[in-house]
């Protein structure tokens, strides 16, 4: 990195629906750079990292943080809401964590405002059974203010008047739409009045400071949230989040162009998760699912709601891998697979008779899918005091070459287990 100029960011993205387990590579990769920092989503993403026996729960802010020589960073492309902002770092300041002077907020960033949810709330009502599961963060509802150029962005926070003119429009807008419900946007205004003074030894001009880092010959490692299967482009659109979840939001979302982007790793699940509705090829929704989740402890880090769960499906990772062009694989909760004596992963799909290997657009014709799979012997016996490649079972080892082999990406790094020791790196 003594070329300044060659210096580049090195992206951790989630290959299927989330929960992937991003933050625990995260957080080891962070012992050894500079600059942690997120760039889409908001306090929608949930990442658990246990150190030390001590568990951290992270909703908005960068798992860097546990890094006490990290620099963490929350990009443009990120909305954010103050109150959870402020209550998460209290909770990680009270577990220990000193983040005094190493957590920035861009100037750029949308804010999610108490409507924001209450709206969101209200749309998964309208949809009915066809309601895309969301958080109820607010976090499309922001990003729909944001792409209609209503939105409000932390550096309004700092010229009142307009500020209260943006967000009694805004308000005004919803109340025309949804009906007058509970909410006193003056009140609301009082309010974020004191969140902005707290609120300003955060702020920073993000891409300037970025831009000044990578000059430096900083090493920055950019986050991210959720997972290129539910990018609003590329993702099972409309059961998708509100920002573009893959390699693309990097570069929208934190002001870098495509030339400084180094490695790409894209974390994988030994298996398939997801939550929230949509569709799900390989789901289990039988006694072998219901053991996926009770063994891997398949519950929201940030909602509680239990994950639905299934066989690892190559056509999303196939799929993931074309869009990402993921330099290395981090393969997690390998672990869990040790108590099952077969284990089966899909390979194709056939649709209308034909054999599909890439993942359609068409919702429809994925209803309609029957999933083709090979079948792997299990290896019955726990990896989880592994620390090397060669001392996984024979079976083991198969299983992740057979992954290596058809997407032609190596994996770099296998999760054995939660805590952050239990991580083997090829």
């Amino acid at each position: 990195m003594s070329d300044n100029n060659n210096n580049k960011v090195s992206v951790v993205l989630g290959t299927q629906w989330g929960d992937e387990g991003k933050g625990k590579l995260v957080d080891i990769l962070a012992k050894d750079i500079d600059v942690c920092v997120r760039c889409q989503g908001g306090n929608n993403a949930g990442h658990t990292i246990v150190v030390d026996g001590v568990k951290y729960a992270f909703h908005m802010l960068p798992s860097g943080l546990v890094n006490k020589e990290c620099v963490s960073v929350i990009g443009s492309g990120v909305v954010v809401h103050l109150p959870s902002f402020f209550q998460e770092l209290e909770e990680l300041e009270a577990q220990g964590l000193d983040c005094d002077g190493r957590l920035f907020v861009s100037d750029r960033c949308h804010l999610v405002f108490d409507f924001h949810q209450i709206v969101d709330g209200m749309k998964e009502g309208e949809l009915g059974r066809g309601s895309i599961g969301t958080t109820k963060k607010g976090i499309g509802p922001a990003y729909s203010s944001k792409a209609s150029r209503s939105g409000i962005r932390v550096h309004h926070l700092y010229h009142p008047a307009e500020f209260a003119k943006r967000l009694r429009t805004i308000v005004a807008a919803r109340f025309r739409r949804y009906g007058e419900f509970e909410y006193d946007v003056e009140a609301e205004i009082q309010r974020y009045v004191k969140l902005a003074e707290r609120l300003r030894p955060f702020v920073i001009d993000s891409v300037e400071y970025l831009h000044k880092a990578l000059g430096s010959g900083k090493r920055i490692l950019v986050e991210g949230a959720n997972a290129l299967m539910l990018d609003i482009d590329f993702g099972t659109y409309p059961y998708v989040t509100s920002s573009n979840t893959g390699v693309g939001g990097v570069c929208t979302g934190l002001g870098i162009p495509p030339t400084r982007i180094g490695s790409v790793i894209g974390v994988a699940k030994a298996y398939t998760t997801r939550v929230g509705g949509g569709p799900f090829p390989t789901e289990l929704t039988d006694d072998v699912g219901q053991k996926l989740r009770d063994v891997g402890a398949e519950y929201g880090v940030t909602t509680g709601r239990p994950r639905r769960c299934g066989w690892l499906d190559l056509v999303v990772l196939r799929y993931s891998t074309m869009v990402n062009g993921y330099s290395s694989i981090n393969l997690t909760k390998l672990d869990v697979l040790d108590v099952f004596d077969e284990i089966r992963v899909a390979v194709s799909y056939t649709i209308d008779g034909k054999v599909v290997t890439s993942f359609p657009a068409d919702l429809d014709d994925l209803a309609t899918a029957s999933v083709n799979y090979v079948t792997l012997p299990g290896w019955n016996q726990s990896i989880r005091k592994c620390r090397s490649f060669d001392e996984l079972p024979e079976n083991c080892q198969k299983y992740v070459r057979f992954i290596e082999n058809d997407i032609g990406v190596p994996v770099k790094w296998i999760g054995t287990g939660a805590a952050r020791d239990d991580m083997i790196s090829m």
